[in-house]
This record gives C-alpha cells, structure tokens and sequence, in this order.
C-alpha cells in the first residue's frame, strides 16, 4: 500500500467483512505524494477494498487487521487526475443517495407514525356508549411455565415459545427456535398455544420498553408451549371484548403508558399477570369493536405495504452505493 513519508492521511474506521465487525481501528496512514487521502478512504470502504482487507484479518470473534498487514494491500492508484475525477463523481452520487436514504427513512417512520396515531386516536377519543372496565371483568391471565433447558432437544415438531420470539409485536418462530420432546404437548397440555390466542412478554430492561409485546398466535403445523415470563389472555369473554379490539388496544400507547409503570424491579422489569388485570380497556358494543379492528387491520396493511417499498428502496440504495464503490476501483466508472 501507498504509504509513508507525505502530508495526507486517511482515518480507517472500523470494516464490515462478511458480515463481522472489525472492532479495532487500524489507525491514521501517512500517504505519499500524488495520492489523495479520500480516494484511500472510498477504497477501503469499497467491496475490492473490504475484500482485500479480509485477506488478511484474524481473530475468532473479532475480525482485525494490523498495520504490517495493511501495507501489503493492493490499491489501484491511477494519476492524481483521475483520482479527483472519480472523488468528484462519489461525492455527488453520495450526497444524492444520502438525501435519498434520508427522505426513505422519513417516509418510512412517517408511515408507521400515522398508524400508531391513529390506534391512539380509537383508544382515546371516545364517545357515547363506551365505558372502562377492568382486562380482569373480560379475561384472565395464564402464566407461561418453567421448562428446564436440559429436557430441551435438537429438533421436534414441538417448540417453545419465549420472549425473543414476540419481539417488536411480531411471532417470529425462527429466532433462536428451541425444541423440546413431542411427547411435551400432551404432557404440558395446559400450556399449549393455539391459533387465535393473545399473548403478552412480561420481563424485559429496566427503562427500555423491550417487553409487553404482544401478538395473536396464527395457525401453525407444529405445537407450540408458553414459556415462563410470558402470558396468555385466557378464558376471553368473547360477548363483552373482541379478539383483534383487544390485541390492537394491547399494543396501544393508551394501554402501554398504564402498564409500564406498574413494572418491578431494577435492572429486569417484570409485569404481574395480576396487576395487568387491574387495568382499564375502553369497552363499546361488539359491533363497533369489529368495525374498529377491520378498519386497523386496512390501515396495518396500507402501513405494512409502504414499510416494505421504503425499505427496498434503502436496500436498493445500499447496493448502489456499493456498486458505485466497485466501478470507481474496477476501471468502470
């Protein structure tokens, strides 16, 4: 590599190779005469430059790269020239794809802020007709259980459910999946999940808001257990409160602003399934309650479609850039 001996330096921050952070900056490189320090920069940033480095990386967990090592990488220097000519056009194809994320990253939490918006305004601006009742006059609360790691097996068509798998009020049964004997789903019977159950995360971090998620179970082909530190909304009364009314009220900030101030503890918060109970849900007929939940699950899907196109646009945006990077450095550009 171009280094020693002249006024240019370039800071090399830390790299993403293959997905692993290199944890460690490589530090300041003095550069010589007739190459320009931003020129360096883009090209260690670039796929050529991010597969050169990972020539020479090591380290298990952590992903570095010494100085020794830096030196011996291979850059394409053409005249000073041609640097400045190829800086000049990054630069502009930058500053217009930064604009662009930005405007997407926008337009994306503007989507998702019109429908939290408007799931606070049903829970809120209430009219004739409506009252607060107790979750308890509508419901009861089952706690999950307790199953010990060491029964837990490779795979089966029985999994366990657990907090990381509500996150974000989203199922997601492909992370960290957990698997326990299928003989389990007879066994712990009384804790199986099936379709159409709500269930809520009651453990998370103290000052965050990583828990009281909550999601309604979908059909599934495997039996699925609760596990401890999460609740089902057991025994609904299906003639005072709807499913989906009370699922979206759960997830609202009406609810949210009551339920997590009632949590315990300094470093884990933890919800009681008895306090939850105590709280108020707003009440209106069961019509009206299925006119409120078709017309959230509209708006979800609208928010959801954009969600999507805002976020294949940052995609696009992020392969463009490293396509940029790689014609600037293979000639092409």
């Amino acid at each position: 590599m171009c280094l020693v001996g002249q006024p240019g330096q370039v800071a090399v921050a830390p790299f993403s190779l293959s997905g692993a952070n290199i944890a460690r900056q490589v530090g300041l490189i003095r550069l010589r005469q007739g190459i320009n320090a931003e020129y360096i920069s883009y090209f260690l940033r670039s796929p050529d430059g991010q597969a050169s480095l990972g020539k020479h990386t090591g380290g298990s967990v952590q992903q570095v790269i010494n100085l020794a090592d830096l030196r011996t990488v291979e850059v394409p220097i053409p005249p000073l020239s041609e640097q400045h000519r190829i800086l000049a056009i990054l630069d502009e194809a930058f500053d217009g794809i930064a604009t662009a994320k930005a405007n997407a990253e926008k337009n994306l939490q503007n989507a998702r802020a019109l429908f939290e918006s408007h799931l606070q305004a049903v829970f809120s601006q209430r009219g004739e007709g409506w009252e607060k009742r107790p979750l308890g006059d509508v419901c009861d609360l089952l706690n999950g259980y307790a199953f010990k790691s060491e029964d837990a097996i490779a795979d089966s068509e029985t999994q366990l459910v657990r907090m990381g798998n509500l996150y974000g009020n989203v199922l997601n049964l492909e992370r960290s999946p957990v698997f326990y004997p299928n003989t389990f789903a007879e066994e712990y019977r009384r804790f199986i999940l099936n379709e159409g159950d709500i269930i809520i995360s009651l453990t998370g971090t103290t000052g965050k808001e990583d828990y009281g998620y909550a999601v309604k179970i979908p059909e599934c082909d495997q039996a699925l257990l609760m596990n401890q530190r999460i609740a089902k909304f057991d025994a609904i009364k299906e003639n005072l409160v709807n499913r989906d009314y009370l699922l979206n009220y759960l997830r609202s900030r009406i609810f949210l602003d009551a339920l997590y101030p009632t949590a315990n503890g300094t470093r884990q918060a933890n919800l009681s399934s008895v306090t939850i109970k105590t709280l108020p849900i707003p009440l209106c007929s069961i019509q009206k309650q299925k006119m409120v939940s078709m017309s959230l699950e509209s708006l979800s899907q609208e928010t959801q479609h954009l969600e999507s196109i805002y976020q294949q646009k940052l995609a696009a945006l992020y392969e463009l850039k490293k396509s940029l990077l790689h014609q600037a450095f293979s000639g092409q550009l």
